[in-house]
């Protein structure tokens, strides 16, 4: 059984609370939060310890803690962990600047338990599925990828301030979901970006509204298509062109009812935002989790993979300031 601390009782740590709790191989012995109101009624859910981050990390007892907290906590939290000789789980990303990531990376490079960045989409069965087809040859050489993320309505100007950009907060999957399908990291970065939903977004100095071409080595091109607005709902969808055909994963609805009346025919629109539309992968991806910190299998993203993706979100908003393409660091 692993025994594992919650860092952070916000939003995203009551999705994960919930998925440690339904795992059979995991239970959730301690929680801990800056608010600990919010704390302590999360870990009333679950029969869980209100602890300090501090105290979670320092018990020998605790084999595993996921990291939910604010994004500039991410990198040294990961790094108290693994000394602890703790498996970790973090959320993405790993820090707002490259460099504190590479930091990261090179003081983690020889941790004794699994470190894992939490890019749920990978794990969401219609991605998976695309990857599955696409790696068993099923449209032959894979030549030209797109992938369309639209969120519902922008996050408040007080969130984006802290956000790190669209690019580092939003499309940051995006990028991951390309490497991933691809099984590389692209030379370079294209990317144009306005603020069209929001003004304040722009006066932040952010966009809300972005197309990002990933230029890989052997030619292979993905389009990233980015927006903070959809009228319609949350629009997450990924096709995927080869030699031989084109594998596709259209939208989750929020049902599969269709209404054929005279005026035309009516469906359901899109599941409403993340936490739905990613539910069944924000469960798998815990499974995946326990099965490396358990030995039973590796890690299935890996502190490699989150310094890629955030390298290509940093090429991408230099791409935008400079209007020249940017090369990969990282």
């Amino acid at each position: 059984m692993l025994r594992v601390g919650l860092l952070g009782a916000g939003r995203i740590g009551q999705v994960h609370a919930k998925n440690i709790h339904l795992d059979a191989r995991s239970t959730l012995v301690a929680v801990s939060d800056f608010v600990p109101d919010a704390a302590g009624a999360l870990a009333g859910r679950y029969d869980a310890a209100v602890r300090t981050t501090e105290e979670i990390i320092a018990d020998d007892t605790i084999d595993a803690v996921l990291i939910a907290t604010s994004t500039d906590t991410h990198a040294d939290l990961i790094e108290k962990a693994a000394a602890a000789g703790k498996a970790v789980l973090c959320e993405k990303p790993i820090d707002l600047s490259l460099e504190r990531a590479l930091a990261c990376q090179a003081a983690t490079r020889d941790a004794k338990r699994p470190i894992m960045l939490g890019f749920n989409r990978r794990f969401d069965p219609n991605f998976k599925a695309l990857k599955a087809g696409f790696d068993a040859g099923e449209i032959g050489k894979g030549e030209l990828l797109a992938v369309t993320s639209f969120d519902p309505a922008p996050p408040p100007p007080s969130y984006v301030k802290v956000s790190g950009g669209l690019f580092r907060d939003m499309a940051i999957h995006d990028f991951d979901v390309a490497c991933w399908i691809f099984g590389a990291v692209p030379e370079r970065v294209s990317a144009v970006g306005a603020s069209l939903v929001d003004p304040e977004i722009g006066a932040l100095g952010d966009v809300d509204t972005a197309v990002t071409t990933l230029h890989f080595a052997d030619g292979r091109i993905a389009v990233i298509k980015n927006s903070r607005r959809a009228a319609y709902g949350y629009d997450q969808r990924v096709e995927l062109l080869g030699s031989e055909g084109l594998l596709a994963v259209g939208n989750v609805n929020e049902t599969t009812v269709a209404r054929a009346l005279a005026a035309g025919v009516i469906g359901a629109r899109p599941e409403h935002f993340f936490l739905e539309r990613y539910a069944r992968a924000y469960v798998a991806e815990w499974s995946g989790f326990v099965a490396a910190a358990l030995g039973e299998a590796e890690v299935p993203v890996s502190v490699t993979d989150g310094v890629n993706a955030l390298a290509i979100a940093e090429a991408a908003a230099a791409s935008v300031k400079s209007g020249a393409a940017v090369a990969v660091t990282g």
